[in-house]
C-alpha cells in the first residue's frame, strides 16, 4: 500500500519504466528496476528540469507496487510549506522516494530532518532490514545549495547518477512509447512534426500528445499531420 498524507500525492499511471527513454547510462535503469535485496540502498538522481527525475521516482513505486511493499513518494514542491515531520517514520518504508531536494535551500529544519532520516535508513539497513531511499534534485550533491555540510556528505553515501537531456531522436522515441502505452501508434513523421512545431519541453510535448489522443478518440480520426494541424490550429 502507498503511504500518503492528506495532500493529493497520488502517482501518475503514465509514469512507468515502460515509457521512459533513458538518455544516458542504462546502468541506472537496471539498478532502479532490480528486485534483489543485495542492491544499493540509497541512490541520488540529478538532472535539469524535465529530464525525467519525477518520472523515474514514481516509476520505482509503480514497479514495486505488486510486491506487497510499503512505498512512499514525497514531492517536496508540495510539502515544503508544511512541517518536516513528514519525514518521521519514513525509514520504515521498504522504498522511499524524495523529489526536489534542491528546495531545502534556506530550510535548516528540513535539512536537519533529512539528515536524520538518511541516518535512520542506514541504521535500519544495519539491523538487517532491506529498506531503500531514492533522492532526486536538479544539481549533484556537491553543488546543491544546502548549508548543512553533513547533509551533503550523506547525500553522497550511495551512487549518484545524472540524467541527460534527450536528443531529438530520443524525444521522438519517448513520444512514441507514450503513445503505445495509450493504445495507439505515433508515426515517425507525426512525431517529427510535433518536435518541430511545439514547445520542445518533454512535459509540454506529452501534454500535446495527450490532447491529440483525446481529440482523435472524440472525432474517430487517425493521428495524421493534417489532423494534428487542425487540432493545434496550425
Amino acid at each position: 500500500m502507498f503511504t500518503q498524507l492528506t495532500l493529493d500525492l497520488a502517482l501518475k499511471d503514465s509514469f512507468t519504466f515502460d515509457n521512459f527513454v533513458m538518455g544516458g547510462d542504462q546502468l541506472l535503469l537496471d539498478l532502479l528496476k532490480s528486485k534483489t535485496d543485495d542492491i544499493e540502498k540509497q541512490v541520488y538522481i540529478w538532472g535539469a528540469h524535465n529530464t525525467g527525475k519525477t518520472h523515474l521516482l514514481q516509476a520505482i513505486c509503480q514497479f514495486h507496487a505488486d510486491r506487497n511493499k510499503k512505498l512512499s513518494y514525497l514531492p517536496l514542491h508540495q510539502l515544503i510549506e508544511y512541517s518536516p515531520e513528514v519525514f518521521q517514520g519514513q525509514e520504515e518504508m521498504d522504498i522511499c522516494c524524495i523529489d526536489d531536494i534542491q528546495l531545502l535551500h534556506n530550510k535548516p529544519q528540513w535539512q536537519e530532518a533529512l539528515f536524520d532520516l538518511i541516518n535512520r535508513f542506514r541504521e535500519n539497513n544495519a539491523k538487517g532490514n532491506n529498506v531503500r531511499l531514492f533522492l532526486a534534485a536538479d544539481q549533484p550533491p556537491a553543488e546543491i545549495n544546502i548549508d548543512l555540510k553533513d547533509l551533503i556528505s550523506r547525500l553522497q553515501w550511495g551512487p549518484v547518477f545524472r540524467l541527460s537531456s534527450l536528443s531529438d531522436l530520443e524525444k521522438s522515441q519517448a513520444l512514441q512509447q507514450r503513445a503505445l502505452c495509450r493504445g495507439f501508434e505515433l508515426a515517425d513523421n507525426v512525431a517529427k512534426y510535433l518536435l518541430n512545431n511545439c514547445n520542445r519541453d518533454m512535459a509540454d510535448l506529452f501534454a500535446v500528445l495527450d490532447a491529440l489522443d483525446k481529440a482523435q478518440l472524440q472525432q474517430h480520426r487517425r493521428l495524421t499531420i493534417p489532423f494534428v494541424k487542425s487540432v493545434l490550429g496550425d
